[in-house]
């Protein structure tokens, strides 16, 4: 599995990352109709073609190279991502129920601003 974002993203939902994505892997887009209702972003773990360009354009350092460089404490979002089908409303909220189980696990990282949070999971 390629890239992996995580809950710095949560509260942020920056698109510079979709902007640079040569590939449009990552979603929900602004223009697709779940934007709105989802947390955060998601990395299409099939469509993903692991170039590196997200990396650099997420404001919040939020996007993880792989599931091994992920923090133990976003693990569960691994799964989030790797589930996560745009277009496809039961896959949409299986993700979503993960990435708000992780939200309630962590509530005391979730208080840190996303800018700061990668840090505070690293800590």
């Amino acid at each position: 599995m390629p890239f992996i974002i995580t809950d710095p993203c949560i509260g942020t939902k920056d698109t510079a990352c979709v902007d640079v994505c040569p590939v449009d892997c990552i979603h929900p887009r602004k223009d697709e109709p779940e934007f709105a209702a989802t947390t955060m972003l998601y990395i299409h773990p099939e469509e993903c073609i692991d170039c590196g360009a997200c990396v650099p354009a997420c404001p919040v350092t939020a996007i993880y190279d792989s599931p091994e460089s992920t923090p133990t404490s976003q693990k569960e979002l691994v799964e989030a991502n790797a589930v996560y089908r745009a277009g496809d409303a039961a896959a949409v909220a299986a993700a979503e129920a993960i990435t708000q189980q992780h939200v309630q696990a962590h509530a005391d990282l979730m208080a840190v601003a996303p800018a700061e949070r990668a840090v505070a999971h690293a800590g």
